[in-house]
């Protein structure tokens, strides 16, 4: 097999896990059933990821691509302010994780991330560098990594609790959209009148 035919494989068994993740969800993801829709043996994968873990890895890496391209498109070209900034990345991250539910479950497993040898962090770090940018430049009196990690935090706290329902029967809410702005005023300090 040619070095193009391996890498197209590669991708090929990747492609095939983003397309499980998104329609049966992370639990769904075997070597042997992304084998299987792939078309290849059940050992075929082995070649290419040695582990699971290696595969899940390569599949999550291609969330964390997809949700920083959102990311950099809800930013725009940095000219609005800060603030606002931080508004459109957070409500394009609670949007990403609503909509791709299991690809999001996959891109925060703790072993994934944790094992430092699949690359995963280095996926996922930028995304929250630009997030504590933001913030610092938002809130230039705070520590930006602490604020940034809790507003993360709360971030995925909504997205998990109003996937499972509890946040409407909770509040009421029919949009996540007013529980957003609570959470950035309460990050970032209340929104300034214009």
């Amino acid at each position: 097999m040619s070095d193009s035919e391996a890498a197209g494989l590669r991708d090929r068994l990747v492609d095939v896990g983003v397309e499980l993740v998104a329609s049966e969800g992370a639990q769904a993801l075997t070597l042997r059933e992304i084998a299987r829709r792939a078309g290849v043996s059940h050992g075929a994968p082995r070649r290419y990821f040695p582990t699971h873990l290696e595969l899940l890895s390569a599949i999550a890496r291609r969330g964390f691509a997809d949700l920083g391209e959102r990311a950099a498109g809800a930013i725009g070209d940095g000219t609005a302010s800060p603030r606002a900034q931080v508004s459109a990345l957070s409500r394009t991250y609670l949007e990403f994780a609503l909509d791709n539910p299991g690809m999001y479950e996959l891109m925060f497993r703790h072993d994934l991330l944790e094992s430092g040898h699949l690359g995963l962090r280095e996926t996922s770090l930028p995304l929250f560098g630009v997030l504590v940018d933001l913030v610092g430049r938002a809130r230039p009196d705070v520590d930006a990594r602490h604020v940034a990690g809790a507003l993360w935090a709360n971030l995925h706290g909504l997205a998990q609790l109003w996937r499972w329902g509890s946040l409407q029967l909770a509040t009421g809410a029919d949009d996540f959209v007013p529980l957003l702005r609570s959470a950035l005023d309460a990050h970032l300090g209340p929104e300034a009148a214009l």
